[in-house]
């Protein structure tokens, strides 16, 4: 019930009835990741994606990436998609948590910054 709600008012939580609606009266199903998100491609060659929870475009794996972009005209479901070694697995984007990067000397880490070398010499009044 509260998926449905969510549906109808928001964007961020998969996507809205009239998008589902849409991409459904349009496009064909190509294929679903490991994840859940759902893959459709129209007639015209507009391709989609229905994410299975918050609407993250980084939750897309590196395969279904390059076919999203148009770097392959074939799916990873149709493919026996291998990724290759340098490709790493997803990771979550955690910018605005608590797990998020900060760097030494940033005002959210107490760690002192280490100091510039080679050449440059920092200014001072």
């Amino acid at each position: 019930m509260l998926r449905s709600i969510k549906q109808i008012f928001t964007w961020w939580n998969g996507s809205t009835i009239n998008t589902r609606f849409h991409i459904w009266r349009t496009a064909k199903r190509v294929g679903e990741d490991e994840r859940g998100n759902v893959y459709y491609e129209n007639k015209d060659g507009k391709r989609y994606v229905q994410y299975a929870d918050i609407a993250e475009a980084s939750a897309i794996p590196s395969g279904w990436h390059g076919w999203m972009h148009y770097r392959t005209d074939t799916p990873p479901s149709d493919d026996d998609y291998k990724p290759r070694e340098w490709q790493k697995e997803h990771q979550e984007n955690m910018t605005g948590t608590a797990g998020a990067y900060f760097p030494k000397g940033s005002l959210n880490n107490p760690e002192e910054r280490p100091r510039a070398t080679g050449d440059y010499e920092a200014w001072s009044p």
